[in-house]
């Protein structure tokens, strides 16, 4: 009796003191996988405000004096601005174009019942297999033949078609997790395809649609050969295309391309930090069931 008692007055905490270990190492790993991102970062924006002579000088000490001249040629002479615009609309028109197309077609996929869905869907996955390098040549010469070869339409139809895979591919698991009786009850109101659509499946899967359009914007917004080749009017060129302006073949102005790409990563950065949240809730959405 009384070795009963003392075997349940003592209980075993090694599996607890276990985990706690575990959970240290996994911190201190996270720590220091976040310091190797953020100190480059850091660095790039302590020197951007340096002139190139400081750079070289000391390159890891803070400025003696701290000037925006970096930043005001950067987007005057070096053009960023008219640069930034055309991304901003390249990358805008992409993203709504690719998150309505496929949506639309993942809700086709994933809730609608006829024999091609998995066909479809096969032939969707198949888009994220070809590298952008394969087509990159037949893409020139067809939009050459058709005037879309300098023109900012002419880079947003192959971000749309190459940021459909994935988006189809996420948010089909989005909308094949949503329960089934809110749909069959919407049928009963007598709701169409298009309202259940619009106003039960689109609206439940808002986190699917963040996630996929942060990370189509970021993929847009940092793309360079499709617009390199297919621009070549200093008006439309892309941000990307612009900061390649500032390595030259014989001089580079460091501290000048540190500021622009400064000015390059803020809008990224803002957008990651406005949509965080969403981008934890669509990683853990099929993570816990019931």
């Amino acid at each position: 009796m009384s070795s009963t008692r003392s075997a349940i007055a003592e209980p075993d905490f090694s599996s607890k003191k276990k985990t706690s270990g575990i959970q240290i190492v996994i911190y201190v790993f996270l720590v220091l996988i976040s310091i190797t991102y953020i100190l480059p970062l850091l660095w790039v924006f302590n020197v951007s405000f340096k002139t190139n002579k400081e750079i070289f000088t000391s390159p890891f000490s803070l400025p003696e004096n701290v000037t925006f001249d970096n930043f005001s040629f950067a987007w005057t002479a070096g053009r960023l601005g008219t640069a930034t615009l055309n991304s901003f609309i390249v990358c805008a028109v992409a993203l709504i174009l690719s998150m309505l197309i496929g949506s639309m077609a993942a809700f086709g996929i994933a809730r609608l019942r006829w024999k091609g869905a998995k066909l479809a869907m096969t032939y969707f996955l198949t888009g994220m297999m070809i590298p952008i390098h394969c087509v990159l040549i037949p893409l020139f010469t067809r939009f050459a033949k058709i005037g879309l070869s300098n023109s900012l339409l002419g880079i947003i139809i192959p971000y749309v078609t190459f940021s459909l895979p994935i988006t189809i591919f996420i948010m089909t698991g989005f909308f094949k997790g949503m329960p089934n009786e809110l749909i069959e009850c919407a049928c009963i109101e007598g709701a169409n395809i298009f309202q259940i659509f619009m106003k039960i499946c689109l609206p439940l899967g808002k986190t699917g649609l963040c996630v996929t359009g942060l990370m189509t914007f970021i993929g847009n917004w940092n793309e360079l050969l499709l617009a390199m080749v297919f621009i070549s009017d200093d008006a439309k060129k892309t941000l990307p295309v612009a900061l390649s302006k500032f390595v030259g073949p014989y001089n580079t102005n460091y501290s000048q391309m540190f500021a622009a790409i400064i000015i390059a990563i803020i809008p990224t950065i803002v957008v990651y930090c406005l949509f965080s949240n969403q981008i934890v809730d669509g990683l853990t959405a099929g993570a816990v069931k019931g």
